[in-house]
């Protein structure tokens, strides 16, 4: 394997596996993983937390100002997690009650700023992993190698419901296939950084791929970018 370092942008809807396939490359590679989800999750945990007007501007850029994102090493799960203002959020931001309003978050053009900008700066040194909906088309267009995420809307809901279940058994599938369509929906629809496919990314459906073999193609195509 070559010594070039290169940033990998995973995009596609929620529930596609892009977080794990980007944390498996990231171990392969010994590249710095970054969930962006992650820091628009703790964003909204923040604006949850604090009562913020999403309709306020004033009251948004506010609270941006009150917010410190950084990602933590783990030794004990061996994964970086996300700290919002020196705490861990990691287990808070998964919570369905985030899940319901991070995408509505997400879709302020002042937040996506304050992220956008503190991904930018997270990838200056390359050998870089991020996945989200926006990092191939707006926070790094010039990635070496990107990857657009897919999968069958069944295969999605039931992907979620088992994450979701673990942390809360009395969530219901019909509640996150009411979830995942609603994201989808906004994801697709606003304004600012919608969810697209860059014109030069590589498409992966992953509905009838095993994790080590969707690892084994990634892998593979990575490699085929560091070593060019």
């Amino acid at each position: 394997m070559g010594n070039k370092k290169i940033i990998i942008a995973i995009d596609g809807l929620s529930s596609c596996g892009k977080s794990t396939i980007a944390r498996q490359l990231a171990g392969e590679l010994n590249y710095l993983y970054v969930d962006s989800g992650a820091m628009y999750r703790a964003i909204t945990l923040y604006f949850l937390r604090n009562n913020v007007d999403m309709n306020d501007a004033t009251q948004v850029e506010n609270a941006l100002r009150e917010i410190e994102l950084d990602f933590r090493f783990n030794e004990n799960s061996g994964q970086m997690e996300m700290f919002l203002n020196d705490e861990d959020v990691e287990y808070q931001i998964r919570d369905l009650i985030v899940a319901e309003k991070v995408s509505e978050v997400a879709t302020l053009k002042a937040v996506r700023d304050f992220a956008v900008i503190q991904q930018q700066k997270l990838g200056n040194g390359k050998g870089v992993i991020m996945d989200g909906r926006d990092i191939g088309t707006v926070v790094f267009p010039q990635a070496e190698l990107k990857l657009y995420m897919t999968a069958d809307s069944a295969v999605r809901v039931e992907r979620r419901f088992k994450e979701m279940y673990e942390k809360n058994p009395n969530v219901t599938i019909e509640e996150v296939a009411q979830n995942i369509e609603m994201r989808d929906y906004i994801d697709a629809n606003r304004e600012v950084s919608p969810l697209r496919k860059a014109t030069d990314a590589i498409v992966i459906n992953n509905s009838n791929l095993s994790p080590a073999d969707q690892l084994k193609k990634v892998l593979d195509l990575a490699n085929s970018y560091i070593q060019n």
